[in-house]
């Protein structure tokens, strides 16, 4: 079976610039000029937000923010697909902030798509049109890597702090909540529940009862039980609550004098929930500081977070502007100062399935040395080629450790399904065909599940792979043969030493089984 090449007038992600769904934004190429100004878009279940920084003399300085309340959760259907009027609303919003980046000259932009995206059907033309209309990729992030990513945002806008933080996010379809020590966090959790969904669940037609709040805070309570345990245990606690419903609570809290200290507790939110009770519907509720919009979701939002606190025996819970797409915008700032989130993870993944380092490090260097050689002729120079084959040379064993038969398909399934902070699920997916695809015949189901523009590039990028394994099969610390490689739209051709491939018959086999598997994905290989 031979992959189907991009559409016809697209240009791959690995020769430049493209958007394929859940494709992230790359940094330009070595020795490109790179643009001062980065920017952030969230793509929230319930508003948009796009955050603008100016990097001056080392310090990121903000210096735009646009907020569109789109209610993309509102207009979901239960069989993921998105209604006009909410696909309309996503859209026209990010055609305007696709209008201010190309106005700022915003080069690196990092854009993401949080619950309400993540439950959308793939096969719909959404993402690519909302990436069309920002002028931008768009990441389909999980649900912990966006509470990574909001305790990123968070502790980037408060002070230092060595000890705990618990940070909570509501968000319009999901809920975050993460505890961390100092920068790092040390447990994470999404929860499906959010102020639209739970609005919507609780309150479908807009009439406010007690019992209707009863009942939305029973569902809350029965969300967080499995999970509670994870973030009780810390004493000393600074708990920090973060987004829309968040900080709305604390504005309407304070403006009627409830909470004059800034902190928010259960007997404040317990006060707010009475005062809300007093309204007959969502419609006719309003309270000196609450927006038309938020109180739109309000209800449900004040559920969860009346949940939140009680359950996780949160004395007082402080509010900071920091979330996502401040965590994005950091995040993006850290991967452009080469301290790459996901550089971390593989070396944590190597060292947690005990991966074999001066065999991963020699399969690596023969792989980036192939790589040098063909990138131009394949159209393999963009940073994200380099970076999915290095880190799918020193990850290619994990497998390894739960058992070597098949070990490939062990680790393709364990990139797929981990935890991996700082990859999106394109890019875990990305990772599993090559890791699946370093030996025997070449699963093309992973490949056919990656965006279309990277498929011809990933495909040629697992058949350096499988070379760099296949010279390094003897696992000897020596130095791989010097190979010439040259490369045609669908060939390749290995130059050796003819001395070295007289004295290596067992590679000379391996190299005429290989050509056997290739020629099954359309190429064709050559050696001598």
């Amino acid at each position: 079976m031979r992959p189907q090449p991009a559409d016809a007038g697209s240009r791959s992600r690995f020769e430049a610039i493209s958007t394929p769904s859940e494709a992230p934004d790359l940094l330009p190429n070595e020795g490109a000029n790179r643009t001062e100004v980065i920017a952030a878009v969230d793509l929230g279940s319930n508003s948009f937000h796009m955050i603008v920084g100016e990097l001056r003399h080392g310090q990121l300085i903000i210096i735009d923010r646009l907020r569109e309340t789109v209610r993309l959760a509102e207009g979901l259907s239960d069989d993921g697909v998105i209604s006009a009027d909410a696909r309309s609303r996503a859209l026209a919003c990010l055609s305007q902030f696709g209008e201010r980046l190309r106005a700022m000259r915003a080069a690196s932009v990092r854009a993401a798509g949080t619950s309400t995206i993540r439950r959308a059907r793939e096969d719909s033309s959404f993402m690519a049109e909302a990436e069309e209309a920002l002028g931008h990729p768009i990441e389909v992030i999980s649900g912990l890597e966006e509470a990574r990513l909001i305790y990123q945002g968070v502790t980037h806008s408060l002070p230092p702090n060595t000890g705990f933080r618990l940070v909570v996010d509501i968000g319009g379809g999901s809920t975050e909540v993460i505890l961390g020590n100092g920068p790092d966090p040390r447990a994470l959790e999404s929860l499906h529940m959010g102020c639209v969904s739970m609005t919507e669940r609780f309150f479908p037609d807009g009439r406010i009862t007690a019992r209707r709040f009863e009942k939305a805070r029973v569902a809350a309570r029965l969300e967080l039980r499995p999970v509670k345990a994870f973030f009780r245990g810390a004493t000393d606690v600074e708990a920090i609550g973060t987004s829309g419903t968040i900080i709305s609570t604390e504005r309407v809290a304070r403006l009627s004098g409830l909470a004059e200290s800034g902190e928010l507790t259960l007997e404040v939110i317990e006060a707010l929930i009475d005062k809300v009770c007093e309204f007959d519907s969502i419609e006719s509720l309003a309270i000196r500081g609450l927006s038309e919009r938020r109180s739109q979701v309000w209800p449900g939002g004040l559920a969860i977070l009346a949940e939140l606190i009680g359950v996780l025996r949160i004395k007082g819970l402080r509010v900071s502007d920091g979330a996502l797409r401040e965590g994005l915008l950091y995040d993006l700032l850290g991967r452009m100062q080469h301290e790459d989130a996901r550089e971390r993870t593989v070396r944590a993944m190597a060292a947690r399935y005990h991966v074999d380092q001066p065999q991963s490090q020699r399969v690596a260097a023969t792989a980036g040395g192939l790589l040098k050689q063909c990138a131009d002729a394949w159209s393999l120079t963009s940073e994200l080629a380099a970076k999915m084959l290095d880190w799918s040379a020193r990850l290619h064993e994990i497998g390894l450790d739960i058992s070597h038969d098949g070990f490939q398909r062990h680790g393709a399934y364990v990139a797929e399904h981990a935890d991996m902070p700082g990859f999106p699920r394109a890019e875990q997916r990305f990772l599993a065909f090559l890791i699946g695809s370093q030996r025997h015949s070449i699963n093309l189901r992973y490949l056919q599940e990656l965006p279309r523009a990277w498929r011809d590039g990933a495909l040629r990028l697992a058949l350096l792979l499988r070379l760099a394994v296949l010279m390094n099969r003897s696992r000897r610390d020596t130095a791989s043969p010097a190979v010439k490689l040259s490369v045609e739209e669908q060939g390749l051709e290995l130059k050796f030493d003819p001395a070295w491939l007289q004295a290596n018959p067992l590679t000379v086999a391996d190299l005429k089984r290989e050509s056997g598997y290739l020629g099954a994905v359309g190429y064709e290989l050559g050696f001598g």
